[in-house]
């Protein structure tokens, strides 16, 4: 007797050829969330010029979609399994264009912090919905596998929109805002591409998935992984705004060296993330690899002091991102594990909502560290990525007592 379709997706361990376009999509949307922050870093100094801002409340408009990310995540992929994927992500990504563009039209910070603060709310409907997308209708090796496929592509995008978001503003710094359209032809891709089975619940099926969603919640594990994703995204972002400030003043860096070195890290986290991620988690355990990606990351921040000259500087980035391209894709599969099928959207946003905490406050939280010794906050952070590591080692049982 055939399968019906969504149950051959989660038995089947490879893609098969009608899953392409479907997965092209989620993967397009999903690089669209690296449009968030990197189509206004580039033409950034312009806008605080032109609209006369004040540097010391200008920097919120890089930071507040990050914090809507992280309030809207878990909201709207709890509404995504109650009333469908495919639902959340139509509105999200047609309110990503319109909220997106709309910036290029602001004469004033607060209209442009309101307009971001929104790209933010729709950014977390993109990745809640993406993000369920996959971890529903794949199971096993090949949903680790996507899962490094989907960090993978949305790192080259973090690498690629800059360098778009520049070349626009290049023109005019509204230019750039236009990155934000292309949402639209995303949108109307899902809805020709994504086929999804309708599944009504029932009040009782209802009932059933939330009291499997609450048990969930009351797993010490559910805890652990949450604090690695805050923790991970809170060491990125740390090597991300702190490294090129040391490495300006210790080797001399410009601004061309410094995109070398983030590109480095970027190109690193890429090629693990697609070929390795769910390799070595198949040989070691999910919980090991994410280990074994923190302890690469603890050694190569805590080295950057060390550094001092570029060549040292972009090998070390490099292994850097080959660390965080291996914690944070397993790091994810290990929590879509913990969800039950039907709360798996719900759970992926929260810990996409925690990252996204975690880069915001990353900045707040140790930009005093920072100011009582440059090189201190490396260490700092290389010690959180080292207890994040033991964190991993510990059995159920350990955990119980934690």
């Amino acid at each position: 007797m055939a399968l019906p379709k969504r149950v051959r997706f989660q038995l089947n361990s490879d893609i098969h050829r009608e899953q392409v376009p479907m997965l092209s999509v989620l993967l397009a949307a999903g690089c669209l969330t690296s449009i968030t922050g990197g189509a206004i870093a580039p033409v950034f100094p312009d806008i605080v010029a032109e609209l006369n801002l004040n540097p010391r409340w200008a920097g919120i408009l890089v930071s507040i979609p990050r914090l809507t990310v992280a309030i809207a995540n878990p909201l709207l992929g709890f509404i995504a399994d109650r009333v469908g994927k495919l639902t959340v992500l139509l509105p999200s990504l047609i309110a990503f264009a319109l909220f997106g563009i709309m910036g290029a039209f602001s004469q004033n910070l607060f209209s442009l912090l309101i307009l971001r603060a929104l790209v933010g709310v729709a950014n977390g409907g993109i990745s809640a919905a993406s993000l369920g997308f996959v971890a529903h209708l794949f199971e096993g090796e090949t949903r680790s596998r996507l899962m490094g496929y989907t960090a993978s592509v949305i790192t080259i995008a973090s690498i690629i929109v800059p360098l778009l978001a520049g070349w626009f503003g290049s023109f005019h710094w509204r230019f750039a805002f236009c990155l934000y359209g292309l949402a639209l032809p995303v949108a109307i891709a899902a809805r020709l591409l994504i086929k999804v089975p309708s599944d009504p619940k029932t009040d009782s099926e209802q009932k059933v998935a939330l009291q499997h969603l609450s048990q969930a919640f009351s797993n010490v594990r559910l805890g652990i992984v949450l604090l690695t994703l805050y923790g991970t995204a809170t060491i990125f972002y740390t090597v991300l705004v702190y490294a090129p400030l040391y490495f300006q003043t210790a080797i001399g860096a410009d601004s061309v060296l410094n995109g070398m070195i983030l590109a480095a890290r970027a190109i690193g986290a890429a090629i693990i993330a697609a070929v390795g991620a769910a390799s070595v988690a198949k040989r070691l355990g999910k919980t090991q690899a994410t280990s074994f990606g923190l302890v690469i990351m603890a050694v190569t921040v805590a080295a950057i002091p060390f550094l001092n000259t570029p060549q040292s500087a972009l090998i070390t980035a490099f292994g850097f991102g080959l660390g965080f391209g291996l914690a944070m894709p397993n790091a994810y599969d290990t929590l879509a594990d913990l969800a039950p099928a039907a709360g798996r959207s719900t759970l992926l946003a929260l810990g996409a909502g925690t990252a996204s905490l975690g880069q915001f406050l990353s900045p707040i939280l140790l930009g005093a560290v920072w100011e009582s010794g440059e090189s201190n906050v490396f260490f700092v952070a290389g010690a959180i990525a080292i207890a994040l590591a033991l964190l991993q080692l510990l059995r159920p049982s350990q955990m119980s007592n934690v």
